[in-house]
């Protein structure tokens, strides 16, 4: 994912030293209730929410043209192997 550039604004100075110095914490020029409103926002998490069924990664080994053909089929090609493994998964006798 390609990262933000660095926004500037011209029209707006740098502060002084002065105005600096002047600048105080939120929790002391706000009310409690306006400071607690302000933090109590809970950023949302950052990345792909928690599947209730997570992948488990594996690395395997498979004949060129397999890999080819499924990704062949275009986006989402992974996800069209897994579902072809899953099938195949449960036409396997089980193991007594």
């Amino acid at each position: 994912m390609a990262r933000k550039p660095n926004l500037t604004n011209d029209d707006a100075p740098a502060l002084t030293d002065a105005e600096l110095s002047e600048m105080r914490p939120a929790r002391e020029v706000l009310t409690a209730d306006e400071f607690a409103a302000i933090t109590s926002v809970r950023k949302g998490a950052r990345g792909r929410p928690v599947a209730a069924n997570p992948k488990v990664p594996v690395t395997i080994r498979l004949d060129p043209e397999i890999v080819e053909a499924f990704k062949a089929t275009g986006s989402g090609w992974q996800t069209r192997m897994n579902d072809v493994l899953r099938k195949a998964a449960r036409d396997l006798p089980s193991a007594a």
